[in-house]
């Protein structure tokens, strides 16, 4: 008779973990309580789908912070390598972006998840939609809300995200159910958010919606570059994101202060060799424009810098310091740190106080910046623990 195999939640990780398992024999039936498949993933290919990234492995796994060893050895055996030899597989052309990020042509999530959809489809993988787990019974069956009430199988991968983005159907609920089952789960917290700035209303009316380009900046000793996007809360984008943990951190300790360089291309002296230079009488906002600057970066000097002196403006776009006040919400965060403690999985991502139930994905209690190490880190712990659990098969038959 085939072994069976049970993946709860249908996105990047679980259905790695599904295709592994099939491709070994295994009859896999994937569950998820949304009416669709990985609306996560095809969110973020509304970004270009951000797959992975071309530096050398020892630099690309810095990115996973206290976490990288522990990811070491998972993104060692599905390495970015794979992950692109997995994708042309899939008949999808990729194209490695000016900052090492590798993509696929289409910059799109639906071509690649047609195509994956229709091989795990070949391979008999089954979908039941609109299940919500809820956990097991008392003979160890997993149990749901919806049209199954139970279902049994040899070997479970729970693949079911972290809490953000909750209304694409990852919202954190089933750490009840695990802490329940005596699995040891960290706290949750928002990870590649925005921060929130209290700006004047004047600021916050005029420029929310703005773009700060080619800037960097500076938190808790941690430098990024990138762009940001005011909002009337505070800011977002890419650059924001790459400082959200040292943030993070830095507001559990106390206060946090944002530096940023609004013009990194241009060095100190030539800004005040310029503004010196102004004409007699010429307005500081005019002398700021034809520095390069665009509205939202004068706006932010004229609220936050009182400088007039040649001197004062340039080491205030230099350096314009901004107090954080907080992080945005769990709703709009691109990914979440918290999840299954490390420690509660073995070598084989096996629960320590569940066999047979194997955990993947940002279920587990790890993070990442976005640039491709989010959705490497989560493929690569799909395949581990889908070869956790056929190891753990053999030795179990």
């Amino acid at each position: 008779m085939a072994r069976t195999a049970a993946i709860i939640g249908a996105g990047p990780s679980g259905l790695m973990a599904a295709e592994r398992l099939a491709e070994a024999g295994l009859m896999v039936t994937v569950f998820d309580r949304m009416p669709s498949v990985a609306r996560k993933f095809l969110m973020a290919g509304r970004g270009g789908l951000n797959l992975t990234h071309s530096e050398p492995l020892p630099q690309f796994l810095d990115h996973y912070g206290a976490e990288r060893d522990w990811v070491k050895q998972h993104v060692d055996a599905f390495t970015p390598s794979d992950l692109k030899a997995w994708a042309q597989g899939l008949g999808q052309e990729l194209f490695t972006g000016s900052s090492g990020r590798i993509f696929p042509k289409s910059l799109k999530a639906s071509p690649l998840l047609r195509s994956w959809l229709a091989r795990l489809n070949g391979l008999g993988v089954q979908f039941r939609l609109n299940q919500c787990w809820t956990g097991w019974n008392a003979t160890r069956e997993l149990t749901f809300e919806g049209e199954i009430a139970r279902f049994s199988a040899d070997v479970t991968v729970l693949a079911l995200g972290g809490a953000s983005w909750p209304r694409l159907g990852s919202d954190g609920a089933w750490a009840e159910t695990l802490k329940n089952t005596g699995v040891a789960v960290d706290a949750f917290a928002p990870v590649n958010c925005g921060v929130r700035i209290g700006w004047p209303d004047e600021f916050k009316n005029r420029h929310a919606g703005s773009p700060l380009k080619r800037i960097t900046g500076e938190a808790c000793g941690v430098q990024a570059v990138g762009e940001a996007m005011v909002t009337a809360t505070g800011l977002e984008g890419g650059l924001i994101y790459a400082l959200s943990r040292p943030i993070r951190e830095g507001l559990e300790r106390g206060t946090v202060t944002l530096t940023l360089d609004l013009r990194p291309d241009v060095e100190m002296e030539k800004l005040m060799v310029r503004f010196a230079n102004a004409r007699k009488g010429e307005s500081k906002a005019n002398m700021l424009r034809k520095a390069g600057l665009s509205p939202a970066a004068i706006g932010l000097l004229r609220h936050y810098s009182t400088a007039s002196d040649a001197l004062g403006m340039a080491r205030a776009i230099k350096a314009m310091a901004l107090p954080v006040t907080g992080l945005a919400g769990m709703e709009r965060a691109i990914s979440s740190a918290g999840g299954v403690s490390l420690q509660a999985v073995d070598e084989k991502l096996m629960l320590r106080a569940v066999p047979g139930v194997f955990v993947a994905g940002e279920m587990l209690s790890w993070e990442a910046p976005t640039g491709g190490y989010l959705l490497q880190a989560s493929f690569a712990t799909g395949a581990a623990a889908a070869a956790g659990a056929l190891r753990w098969l053999d030795n179990a038959g």
